[in-house]
């Protein structure tokens, strides 16, 4: 999943926001990723990816609060999907981890 931390017009549609990765993320927006996308108040998200059939938007607004944004200001970062889920949830994804990594056994105790 890769975000855009800079707030964008959320006027844009699924066009408008996939010339967007084109131009200032320099991406392909066809090429299976997951884009999102913040409103200037944190309330509301959008994300947009092609599925193989066709480009799918989906938006989100939390009635109460706001999303926990990276503090990075024009930049784009990755997340992971258990990272974006939190995100997309309204909870703080900075306290989510990767699994630990666990040595797999050699025999059957």
């Amino acid at each position: 999943m890769l975000v855009a931390t800079k707030p964008v017009d959320f006027r844009k549609g699924m066009e408008g926001l996939a010339a967007l990765v084109r131009e200032a993320m320099g991406s392909d927006p066809f090429c299976g990723a997951v884009y999102v996308f913040r409103a200037k108040r944190a309330d509301r998200v959008k994300l947009i990816f092609w599925d193989g059939t066709g480009m799918v938007l989906v938006s989100k607004r939390l009635e109460d609060g706001k999303f926990r944004w990276p503090g990075v200001a024009d930049a784009i970062m990755r997340l992971s999907a258990a990272e974006l889920q939190a995100l997309l949830e309204g909870l703080d994804w900075r306290r989510v981890h990767e699994p630990r990594r666990i040595a797999v056994p050699t025999a059957a105790s």
